[in-house]
C-alpha cells in the first residue's frame, strides 16, 4: 500500500505541475519600459493620496467630537501630507533604481523570451502589483497530443486451466487489482477527434487473497499451492508490474472554434477503448497472518521471485462515459512460468482517465 502511495503522489504532483504552466503574464516590449515606469509611479501616487485622504477623514473625525483642537487637527493635517509626500519621493526612487539595475546588467523584458524580471511592492500592506514578464507566445491553433491521469481499480482472479471461477483458489471478494498511470493521448486525423491514440507508462498491482488454508511455496522450478501447518488467518500474494499500456480509443467529442485556437473535448461523451500492454515484473510478495503453536500471531512478509515471468503482455478495454469507465484486462502471458498448470490474471473494475 506504501508503494501504491508513493507512486500515486509521485504522479499527482506531475500532473498539478503540469497544470500550473498554464498562467497568464503581464506582457511588455522593451520599448515600453518608460511608459511602464510612468504608469507605476502613477499607481504609487494614487495609493498614497488615498491613504492620505483616509488619514485625513479621521482627523476631521476626531476634530468633530471635539477630541482635538483645531490647531492640532491642522497640525496633524500637514504631518500626513509631508510623510506620504516623502513617501511618494522614496518610492520613486526605488522604482527607477531597480530599472536602472535591471538595463545595467542587460535584465529588461525580452519580447522573444518568457523569463519574469522582477516585482515590487509600492505600498505598505499592498500586493504585489508590478510583475514584469516578457511578450508570451500566443497559444498554439490546435494540440493533437495531451496527457491523463490514469487511475483504476477492482475486482481480480485468474483463469486456471481445468477450474472454474467459482472453484478457484483465489477470493472472488478478497482478490483485486490497482492501475496507476500516465497517459498520452493522441487524435489520430488531422480533422476529426473520433480515432485517439493512447499510451504512456503504468503500475499494476495484482493481488490474490489466497482461500482455503493454502499458501505458495516455492520449489527450485516450480511454485506451487500448498496445505499451511497452521490455520491461516490471511494468505495474500500481489505482483507489481510496470508496463506500456497502447489503446485506440474510439468515440464523439464536441469541437470549440475560438479565435486564435480549436480544441476537442470528450466530455459528456460515451467512448470504447480497444488495446494491450507489456511490461515487466518488478517484484513479488506473500503476506502470511497466522498463530503459531504458542498462540502468538505471526504476520510474515515474504519477497521473492516465487518463479513469476519477468515479462508480462495483455489485452485490456473499456468502455465508459466522460471520465469514468468500466475496465477490464487479461494477462496473455501465465503468472508462473514452468508451471504444471498455467494461470492467467484477469481484472474487472472502474477505470478513471482525469485530463
Amino acid at each position: 500500500m506504501q508503494n501504491i502511495i508513493k507512486h500515486l503522489t509521485l504522479l499527482i504532483s506531475i500532473f498539478v505541475v503540469s497544470q500550473l504552466q498554464a498562467q497568464d503574464t503581464l506582457t511588455v516590449a522593451k520599448q515600453d519600459v518608460s511608459k511602464m515606469i510612468e504608469d507605476y509611479k502613477e499607481r504609487i501616487k494614487k495609493a498614497e493620496l488615498e491613504t492620505l485622504k483616509e488619514e485625513v477623514d479621521n482627523i476631521n473625525d476626531r476634530l468633530d467630537r471635539e477630541d482635538i483642537t483645531f490647531e492640532e487637527a491642522e497640525k496633524l493635517k500637514k504631518e500626513a501630507a509631508e510623510k506620504h509626500a516623502k513617501n511618494i519621493e522614496n518610492r520613486y526612487i526605488i522604482l527607477e533604481n531597480k530599472f536602472e539595475l535591471m538595463e545595467r546588467n542587460n535584465d529588461l523584458p525580452d519580447p522573444d523570451k518568457k523569463s519574469t524580471v522582477f516585482s515590487i511592492n509600492i505600498g505598505d500592506g499592498q500586493k504585489e502589483i508590478v510583475e514584469v514578464k516578457a511578450k508570451k507566445s500566443p497559444p498554439k491553433y490546435d494540440i493533437r497530443t495531451g496527457n491523463q491521469l490514469l487511475f483504476a481499480m477492482g475486482f481480480n482472479n485468474a483463469i486456471i486451466d481445468g477450474v472454474s471461477l467459482d472453484d478457484s483458489p483465489y477470493k472472488l471478494g478478497g482478490s483485486g487489482f490497482v492501475e496507476l498511470g500516465w497517459l498520452w493521448n493522441t487524435r489520430v486525423f488531422k480533422e476529426s477527434n473520433f480515432l485517439r491514440f493512447k499510451y504512456g507508462l503504468s503500475f499494476q498491482w495484482n493481488k490474490f487473497d489466497i482461500k482455503d488454508n493454502l499458501y505458495f511455496e516455492k520449489g527450485a522450478e516450480e511454485t506451487t499451492l500448498q496445505v499451511f501447518p497452521n490455520d491461516l488467518k490471511k494468505a495474500k500474494f500481489r505482483t507489481t508490474n510496470l508496463v506500456i499500456p497502447v489503446f485506440f480509443e474510439f468515440g464523439p467529442s464536441t469541437k470549440k472554434e475560438y479565435k486564435d485556437r480549436i480544441r476537442y473535448f470528450t466530455d459528456d461523451h460515451f467512448k470504447v477503448g480497444i488495446g494491450g500492454y507489456g511490461g515487466v515484473n518488478l517484484g513479488t510478495q506473500q503476506k502470511l497472518v497466522y498463530e503459531d503453536e504458542f498462540g502468538d500471531r505471526v504476520k510474515q512478509k515474504i519477497k521473492t521471485s516465487y518463479n513469476t515471468n519477468t515479462f508480462v503482455y495483455g489485452l485490456a478495454a473499456y468502455i465508459g462515459y466522460g471520465d469514468l469507465s468500466l475496465y477490464a484486462k487479461y494477462d496473455l502471458s501465465t503468472i508462473f512460468k514452468d508451471a504444471t498448470v498455467d494461470q492467467n490474471n484477469i481484472s474487472l473494475g472502474i477505470r478513471v482517465d482525469l485530463d
